[in-house]
């Protein structure tokens, strides 16, 4: 079949590669110049499928409420009035319940765990390197009431067969000798052996040249306009070069995508849930962390890339606004300087944001949508480089009709029970303003 995946990023592009695998003749389009230009730049560089978990949990309405009035917030909610934020945020609520939470939980670690084991495979099979580490991750906790709340995880964990050690304040050092000096913040961790990092961007673009290779046509630069549908199903892309013809079409474009969809009567449940990273290089290797912390009380995951260090995290709630706020900067720097000091000299850092495509339920929507055709693999929120090689996988064998390894079927955009209906196209719309 002739596919044309919408959108570049770590989701698109491994999209791109499965289904070019299974033997289809498969054509990317972004409006960025490059590969992984968006989300995929500058994210936290954690592949961790056992922290896999919704936002949605028991509990977080009342720490989100307190989460607003720290200094250093983990969640920001701006005031401004938005539809779209108060429905997301609507629907979310209605996931904080214990059995909502395990339900959605099981399902994201599942998609996790395969898509590791499926990078594992393509990382062999074609020697793509992306400052890949695999020495596990560590969740750390600074109070007691932290760890005991993990225990919820940890009966998940136990349960889904996932490997973890739960550590006192001398096993957090001994696993991130770096964070010896500030063990009297510390009362123990979480730590997951089976978890990987690595720079997303780097493995984007190097998949991307490989795909290119097998023969995936990359148009990059190119806007996107609308969905064009004849008898009932997709037909193609209207793009500001022209129509491009398609026997099938994956919208991949993560936090833009419900706006692609909604001429056609298609509601997908995503918002863009803006976060935050700096990248600084390495000064005191003794110093810095050994592979992924993440700092339970800012929410903040702090990451070694080779001789950088990634620090990234918080959710502000404020549309697709683009802003650099300098004390978003500062509660990032915060946390690495609490637990890291003197790893990096913070010259040469970079400070970036981008749009996490949030669902309510924290479950990505990878499948079939009611128009014949059309395929869905967006709504992966933070998840996006640990769930991204299952996800483009799994997404592939749907559309070329075989039976997924992994249980599928929930994923769809159909789980949300409001069962989206097929228009005729509908005017032209810019996707990613």
């Amino acid at each position: 079949m002739r596919i044309v995946v919408l959108g570049a990023g770590v989701i698109g592009v491994t999209s791109a590669w499965y289904l070019a695998e299974a033997g289809h003749e498969v054509t990317v389009i972004d409006r960025q110049p490059g590969p992984a230009r968006e989300t995929s730049f500058a994210n936290a560089g954690e592949i961790s499928p056992g922290y896999s978990a919704p936002w949605a949990a028991p509990g977080i309405p009342l720490k989100a409420l307190k989460w607003l009035f720290m200094e250093h917030a983990p969640l920001i909610i701006q005031p401004k009035p938005d539809w779209a934020k108060l429905s997301f945020m609507a629907r979310m609520l209605a996931n904080c319940t214990p059995r909502a939470y395990a339900v959605n939980k099981t399902r994201m670690v599942r998609l996790a765990e395969y898509s590791r084991d499926c990078l594992a495979e393509l990382r062999a099979s074609t020697g793509i390197r992306y400052d890949e580490r695999m020495q596990g991750t560590l969740q750390l906790f600074r109070t007691e009431a932290q760890l005991e709340a993990a225990r919820k995880d940890i009966a998940i964990l136990s349960a889904d067969g996932v490997p973890f050690e739960l550590l006192d304040r001398d096993g957090c050092i001994a696993a991130e000798p770096g964070l010896a000096q500030a063990r009297d913040r510390i009362a123990g961790g979480l730590r997951l052996p089976g978890d990987e990092t690595g720079d997303c961007y780097l493995f984007t673009t190097a998949l991307a040249r490989a795909a290119a290779a097998r023969g995936v046509v990359f148009r990059q630069g190119v806007g996107i306009g609308r969905l064009i549908t004849a008898n009932g199903r997709v037909a193609g892309v209207e793009t500001d070069e022209g129509p491009v013809a398609a026997d099938a079409v994956v919208v991949a474009l993560g936090a833009w995508s419900p706006g692609l969809l909604r001429p056609l009567g298609i509601h997908l449940p995503v918002y863009p849930v803006k976060g935050y990273s700096i990248t600084l290089p390495v000064a005191d290797a003794a110093r810095a962390p050994v592979s992924t912390v993440m700092d339970e009380t800012h929410k903040i995951a702090i990451t070694r890339l080779g001789d950088r260090i990634r620090v990234g995290g918080m959710a502000e709630l404020a549309g697709f606004d683009r802003s650099l706020p300098p004390r978003r900067e500062a509660t990032l720097r915060h946390s690495l300087e609490d637990l890291f000091a003197g790893a990096s000299d913070g010259v040469d850092s970079r400070f970036w944001c981008g749009h996490r495509p949030m669902t309510p339920d924290g479950t990505p929507v990878v499948g079939r949508t009611s128009v014949p055709g059309l395929f869905l693999n967006t709504g992966h929120g933070t998840l996006g480089w640990t769930m991204a090689a299952g996800s483009g996988r799994v997404l592939a064998d749907i559309v070329s009709g075989g039976l997924p390894a992994v249980k599928a079927g929930d994923l769809a955009l159909s789980r949300y029970g409001r069962g989206p209906r097929a228009g005729r196209g509908g005017a032209l719309v810019p996707v990613g303003a």
